[in-house]
């Protein structure tokens, strides 16, 4: 398709969303274009590529796009948020930079109204994603174990990756202690898978994988959808979604590769931006019509906002492990994953074990916590910590709250002149309880597993970059800004399939259920395509 012209389908952000959609949707036939505000990311500038790959990770590779800095980036004012976002901005989205832990949602996390009495029951459940499921894994190719019982049954399709030298420790301890404990389903592949090539442990996932075991959606989804007839144009940043008279979704303003205005028509337009990028874009969208904001009559667009606050504790042993030579997370528990009655606090969370940090990042991160002396003492001190940490995360579930949102920042604004976003986010007393219910267990599989010298994350919590909730689905429209299959209540030829739909956020990584939420809805526009809009 070339210039301005009319497409059936126009979708917004090639993340893990977008790409699941646009490949949905393929076999309709229908014209679908994608517009992406970032660059294809080529396999030879990942830092895995080269020696100093963990000091990118602070500079152009850095999974905070403040920090990160780049001209296809858009600045998010967090200053008043314990929680730091990351995301980025590229064909592939956050799966670049992404560490490939995927555990699905439990059927509990869709019924939390019903179960525990707060928050809100989604408008669909686990079993109505179950195929999207299993078909995501296929897709994104999923190394894993099955049979854990504390999640419903799966299949993964390669088997899992190695526990190594870190997670038999770990094992160990949750033995120890009598806990559950199961390797963890990644989306690395553990052996060829697809034309991807097995792990050769090139290091930590997150900075990007050159070897293409990492499956980011630009190397498994879009090939497919691009062969399918999606179009895919990068360096396209859109400003504004544009509505009739009739209040119709006609189109989006952009910028294209050079900073050329443009408007791009399409009978049908598909958010998948994020949980922050898709309120800032409705938001930019207010009108004579909207004046609030697009789709934001029940003023839920930005509201809501879920981050799971991410508490870590390490401690070292006193003999080498895996360090950074694996993937970097190697097995879960679920043993505090449901309410139980008996703690001052209703949900749960996931432990999520890691193996490590490599020789640079322990140097950075044991010197900012005071754990590293200068001096003579220095390189004893460093020597003792070098491969030997252990690090467990605690995953914890937030409720929904609507005074955490994302609202436009009245200063930030990004290379085009478009306002950024600004994140007003604050911890429940639920949340507080919760965390310091997953430090204390951590801390005792840590001292079970030998660690010393033990430091607890509290107070700028780890980024894991989920953002969820900020313009959830349900079926009134007063309190929701989709219905239960992703269609605007306001403007009928307006989709959204990313996290921002999510009712509540449980307490775990969120990309796999996004992308089964996606294909989900993809499924319900294909069935609903002679009557979609009325």
């Amino acid at each position: 398709m070339a210039g301005n012209e009319m497409v059936d389908v126009l979708i917004i952000g090639s993340g893990a969303s977008g790409a699941a959609v646009a490949w949905s949707l393929a076999d309709t036939k229908m014209r679908i274009l994608c517009l992406e505000q970032g660059d294809w990311m080529k396999p030879t500038d990942f830092p895995s590529n080269g020696r100093d790959w963990e000091a990118r990770r602070y500079t152009d590779f850095d999974i905070s796009p403040n920090r990160r800095a780049r001209e296809t980036d858009y600045p998010i004012n967090d200053d008043n948020s314990l929680m730091k976002v990351a995301n980025f901005n590229g064909v592939g989205g956050g799966t670049i930079l992404y560490t490939a832990h995927w555990p699905r949602m439990h059927p509990s996390d869709f019924k939390v109204k019903s179960l525990d009495g707060v928050a809100d029951d989604w408008p669909i459940d686990y079993w109505a994603l179950e195929k999207y499921f299993a078909e995501n894994d296929r897709m994104m190719g999923v190394s894993g174990l099955a049979g854990d019982p504390g999640v419903p049954p799966r299949h993964p399709p390669m088997p899992p990756i190695p526990l190594g030298k870190t997670g038999t420790r770990y094992a160990q301890a949750m033995n120890k202690l009598g806990w559950h404990w199961w390797p963890s389903d990644v989306t690395v592949a553990s052996q060829d898978y697809e034309g991807r090539a097995g792990c050769i442990n090139l290091g930590h996932c997150t900075p990007g994988c050159a070897q293409g075991a990492k499956a980011s959606v630009d190397i498994t989804y879009w090939p497919q959808a691009i062969r399918a007839g999606v179009e895919l144009r990068s360096r396209c940043r859109v400003r504004e979604i544009t509505t009739n008279a009739q209040g119709m979704a006609t189109g989006a303003i952009c910028y294209d590769a050079e900073g050329v205005e443009r408007f791009q028509p399409a009978e049908m337009v598909i958010l998948a931006a994020n949980g922050i990028g898709t309120p800032r874009l409705l938001l930019n969208s207010a009108s004579g019509r909207f004046p609030n904001g697009l789709a934001n009559s029940s003023g839920m667009v930005g509201r809501n906002l879920m981050l799971h606050p991410w508490p870590q504790v390490r401690g070292y042993v006193d003999e080498p492990v895996d360090g950074d030579r694996a993937p970097m997370t190697v097995l879960w528990s679920k043993q505090f994953y449901e309410t139980d009655p008996s703690r001052d606090f209703v949900r749960g969370y996931t432990l999520q074990f890691a193996r490590g940090t490599g020789v640079v990042n322990e140097a950075i991160t044991s010197a900012a916590v005071g754990r590293l002396p200068w001096g003579k003492a220095h390189h004893q001190a460093y020597r003792e910590k070098l491969y030997r940490r252990l690090q467990v995360g605690v995953a914890c579930e937030d409720l929904p709250e609507a005074h955490n949102r994302v609202t436009l920042d009245p200063l930030l604004k990004d290379s085009h002149g478009i306002p950024g976003a600004r994140i007003d986010y604050t911890l429940s007393e639920n949340t507080r309880r919760m965390m310091e219910h997953g430090i204390a267990r951590a801390t005792d599989i840590l001292h079970a597993a030998g660690a010393k010298d033990l430091y607890t994350s509290r107070t700028i919590l780890n980024s894991p970059g989920h953002l969820l909730g900020t313009a959830r689905m349900g079926t009134d429209p007063e309190r929701s800004v989709v219905n239960e299959w992703g269609r605007s209540h306001d403007v009928k030829n307006l989709f959204i399939v990313d996290g921002s739909v999510w009712v509540t956020g449980g307490g775990v990584n969120p990309t796999s259920t996004i992308q089964a939420v996606a294909l989900y809805i993809a499924d319900q526009i294909k069935a609903r395509l002679a009557t979609l809009f009325d």
